[in-house]
């Protein structure tokens, strides 16, 4: 599992092995990829393997819904 954690709710989540971020709290981005996440009901995998633990497919949905309300929030 990753080294990197944040802190959401009580709650340690691992970073992506990319992260530079040292901070304990997630960023406005992470916090969307986690709200994404949890609705997809991939959270649960997330907390116990990692990010790494997803599959293609399901990284590539969580990417392209992300993509999708950042492009909406921006109009």
């Amino acid at each position: 599992m990753c080294e990197k954690m944040m802190q959401l709710n009580d709650e340690l989540i691992p970073r992506s092995k990319k992260s530079t971020k040292k901070s304990k709290y997630p960023t406005e981005d992470e916090e969307l990829k986690l709200e994404v996440a949890a609705e997809l009901g991939l959270l649960d995998k997330v907390k116990k393997h990692g990010w790494e633990a997803l599959s293609a497919r399901e990284s590539g949905r969580l990417g392209g819904i992300i993509t999708k309300r950042k492009k909406e929030m921006n109009r």
